[in-house]
C-alpha cells in the first residue's frame, strides 16, 4: 500500500491519510494502549514502506510480525475483518501478499545471529548494560582504554573478563597512568559479567559482526527487505533488549554516510516498547539518543518509536516526531486523564474534532493520524480507520520459518562463530610465557643452588679425604715407631738373653 504519493495508513473523512516517503525520515510515534491494534499499523506500515522499496527492521515482541513472510488467508477470522475494511476504505486494488523477509536472533534460534564485539558496544552501553555505577564504569572504561594502548582486541566476554583481571592485577600502574582502579569495582563488575552471560548475551559478542549493509537490501521485484528481531526470548532481559536497539541505531549512525534529504528512506527503524529505552537511563546515554535521533536522519533513517504511552517518550525526543498515529488510551485515574490531555496537546488542532476526547473513544484499528506534509508541517490531526495489512495476521509456523532462513542468501555468514586472536588468547600467553620465564629462572637459580653445594659437599669430601689421609699417615707413622720398639725391644732381648744365658751356662 505505497504510490507515489506515499504510504497509505487509512483512511480518513478528509480522504486518504498517507505518509510522504520524502519525510518519512522525520521519525515517528505509534502509541497507544494495548490491545487497540499498534502492530497491526505497525504492520501496515512496514508492508508499505517494503512495496515502496523501502527496508524495515522491526522488533517481533509477541512473534505476530513474522506473519509478513507469508499472504493473508480469507479463511482467517481475523482476515475476514481486513477484508472488510479494505472494501470500506475502497482499496479496490488491495489482495492478499507476502514480503520479502528475513530472520535475525541475537541468540541464533529463530534467525540468523546477531553478532557484535564487546569493543564496538563500548563502555558506555555495556555499563547500562551491566547495572554499574559511575566508580565502576569508570574502572570499565580504564579497561576499554588500555585493551587499546596494549593493542588488544576485546571480541568477546572471555576477552573482557582476561582484561579485567588484567586490570586488577596491575592496578596500582595503571592507577599512576589513567585513574584510581579500585579492586572491589573489578570484582563487581566480573560478577555483574557472570550475571549478564547467563541470559545468553553471551552469544551476542564475538564474530562475524553484523555488517550494517545486510539490512539494506532488496529482492528480485524491488521490494526492501523486512528484517524481523525475533524479540520474545529477547524480552524477558527488557535491558539487553533497549541496548541492543540503542547500539543498532548507534551502529547505523556511525557506518551510514551522510545524504542528506532523500526521496524516500535507506531505511525505517521501529522501535517497539520503546519505554524501555528510557527506563532508568542515565544523563550521559539519553543524550546520546537524543543526538542519535536528531542526527541520523541525515544518514537516511526514520526511526519510529512504538510505545503504550506517548509520555514514555522523553520531551527531547518527542519532540523530533513529526508523524504520528495515536491509537486509544485509557482514561480511568486522574494520572491516565492527564496523558490524555498531554497526548492531545501533542497533535496540530483540528477545529472539526475533539483530540482528548476522540483518544478515550477510538475504537480497535481506529487512530489518530498527523503526518507531515510537503513544507515539513505537521497537517491537522484526522480521526483514521487503519488500513489492513496484506500479510498474515499472526505468527508464521516453525516449518516456515526453517524454509525461510535455509534459503536465505546470508544464512552462511553469519551461521558460525569466529574466535580469532584477541585479547583472552594473548593474556594467556602472556601468561604462560611469563610462567614458562618463571619455570626457567627457578630452573636456573636451583641449578645454582645445586652447583654451589656440590661445590661445597665436593670441597667437604675432599677435606674429609685429607684429614683422613693425614690422620692415616700418622697412624702409621705411629705404628711404624710402635713396631720399630717392638722390634727393637726383642732383639734386645734376645741379645741380653743370649748373653745371661751364656753366662750362666758357662757358670
Amino acid at each position: 500500500m505505497a504510490s507515489d504519493d506515499g504510504i497509505l495508513i487509512g483512511g480518513s473523512t478528509a480522504g486518504p491519510e498517507r505518509l510522504r516517503l520524502d519525510r518519512a525520515n522525520r521519525h515517528g510515534l505509534v502509541a497507544g494502549a494495548t490491545g487497540t491494534g499498534k502492530t497491526v499499523t505497525l504492520q501496515t506500515m512496514a508492508e508499505g514502506f517494503s512495496r515502496a522499496g523501502v527496508p524495515v527492521f522491526a522488533a517481533d515482541i509477541k512473534g505476530d510480525l513474522s506473519g509478513m513472510a507469508m499472504p493473508g488467508n480469507a479463511q482467517q477470522r481475523a482476515h475476514e475483518a481486513f477484508t472488510a475494511r479494505a472494501a470500506e476504505l475502497g482499496l479496490g486494488d488491495w489482495s492478499y501478499a507476502d514480503n520479502p523477509v528475513v530472520f535475525w536472533d541475537l541468540f541464533g534460534e529463530q534467525g540468523h545471529p546477531i553478532r557484535t564485539t564487546v569493543s564496538e558496544m563500548g563502555p558506555l552501553l555495556l555499563s547500562r548494560l551491566l547495572g554499574l555505577n559511575e566508580t565502576q564504569e569508570g574502572v570499565l572504561a580504564i579497561a576499554f582504554r588500555a585493551a587499546d594502548d596494549e593493542g588488544m582486541l576485546l571480541l568477546n566476554l572471555d576477552d573482557l573478563r582476561s582484561m579485567l583481571t588484567w586490570v586488577g592485577d596491575n592496578a596500582a600502574d595503571l592507577t599512576s597512568r589513567y585513574g584510581n582502579v579500585a579492586r572491589q569495582s573489578v570484582g563487581t563488575i566480573q560478577r555483574q559479567l557472570l550475571a549478564f552471560e547467563a541470559q545468553g548475551a553471551d552469544r551476542f559478542f564475538g564474530e562475524p559482526a553484523l555488517e550494517i549493509a545486510d539490512f539494506l537490501g532488496a529482492d528480485d521485484q524491488g521490494r526492501g527487505i523486512g528484517n524481523i528481531l525475533a524479540a520474545d526470548k529477547l524480552m524477558q532481559s527488557p535491558k539487553l533488549y533497549a541496548t541492543f536497539l540503542l547500539w543498532l541505531l548507534s551502529e547505523l549512525f556511525e557506518e551510514l554516510p551522510e545524504v542528506g534529504d532523500l526521496d524516500r528512506p535507506r531505511l525505517v527503524f521501529f522501535f517497539d516498547e520503546a519505554h524501555l529505552l528510557f527506563d532508568d537511563v542515565p544523563a550521559a546515554l539519553l543524550d546520546k539518543v537524543e543526538q542519535v535521533v536528531r542526527l541520523i536522519r541525515s544518514k537516511g533513517v526514520g526511526v519510529y518509536f512504538v510505545t503504550q504511552n506517548p509520555l514514555d517518550i522523553p520531551e527531547a525526543v518527542a519532540a523530533q516526531l513529526g508523524n504520528r498515529v495515536q491509537h486509544a488510551l485509557r482514561a480511568f485515574t486522574p494520572k491516565d486523564q492527564r496523558a490524555v490531555a498531554a497526548a492531545a496537546e501533542t497533535f496540530r488542532t483540528n477545529p472539526d474534532l475533539d483530540v482528548a476526547s476522540a483518544i478515550t473513544e477510538l475504537r480497535t484499528g481506529e487512530a489518530l493520524v498527523s503526518v507531515l506534509d510537503s513544507d515539513g508541517a505537521p497537517t491537522p490531526v484526522q480521526r483514521t480507520l487503519v488500513a489492513p495489512p496484506r500479510s498474515r495476521a499472526g505468527p508464521i509456523t516453525e516449518t516456515e520459518r526453517q524454509v525461510l532462513q535455509s534459503t536465505s542468501d546470508i544464512g552462511a555468514k553469519y551461521r558460525d562463530a569466529v574466535d580469532r586472536e584477541s585479547a583472552h588468547e594473548m593474556l594467556q600467553a602472556r601468561t604462560e610465557q611469563a610462567a614458562a620465564a618463571a619455570a626457567a629462572e627457578k630452573a636456573r637459580r636451583d641449578e645454582e643452588k645445586a652447583a654451589i653445594q656440590r661445590d661445597r659437599t665436593a670441597a667437604r669430601e675432599e677435606r674429609e679425604q685429607r684429614r683422613n689421609q693425614g690422620m692415616a699417615g700418622e697412624l702409621t707413622r705411629q705404628l711404624g715407631r710402635s713396631v720399630q720398639r717392638q722390634v727393637v725391644n726383642r732383639v734386645a732381648g734376645q741379645i741380653v738373653r743370649g748373653l745371661l744365658g751364656g753366662l750362666f751356662r758357662g757358670r
